[in-house]
């Protein structure tokens, strides 16, 4: 039925050569082969499979040398700093915005404080510990300026100016 039509039988399809990474590469990758006569570019294009194809020209493995001497295989661990340890004042910031906010300072000291879990879960133990200095900084500067304001407040209730 098929007359006239040239067929060309393809090559035997053995099993891989060379081990998986040989085997892995893509073409563009391995050595390259030799130009092709017009014949075997029929074979090349018939060929479907590309790891067992027998146009290639077999390389040897390479990497035969290199399992024999790879012994000991190592492990690469990497450890970061313990960032569970740096305070971030979270609950104070929140009771001093919410409570004791003068001037704006406890929402400073929240901001700083959310800045503080954002370089821990970044793992920035040095930049996390300066942001917590400055939380607590702020904190500590809203609480007392509040207690400051709220004593006042209560001695001038108790003891009006026209007393005196």
């Amino acid at each position: 039925p098929f007359e006239g039509v040239a067929w060309t039988p393809r090559p035997p399809q053995g099993p891989p050569q060379g081990c998986f990474a040989c085997i892995a590469k893509p073409p563009a990758l391995r050595q390259a082969s030799p130009i092709l006569s017009p014949s075997s570019a029929v074979y090349l294009m018939e060929s479907k499979s590309c790891k067992g194809d027998s146009l290639r020209p077999a390389v040897p493995c390479k990497h035969s040398v290199e399992k024999k001497t790879m012994t000991n295989p190592t492990t690469v661990i990497e450890i970061y700093p313990d960032t569970t340890e740096v305070n971030d004042y979270y609950l104070w910031s929140i009771f001093n915005f919410v409570y004791l906010n003068f001037c704006c300072l406890g929402f400073i000291a929240l901001a700083y404080s959310l800045k503080v879990r954002d370089k821990k879960l970044l793992n920035d133990l040095n930049g996390a510990v300066e942001d917590a200095k400055t939380a607590r900084l702020f904190n500590i500067t809203s609480s007392a300026l509040a207690t400051f304001c709220i004593i006042l407040i209560f001695i001038f209730l108790r003891y009006p100016l026209t007393d005196y």
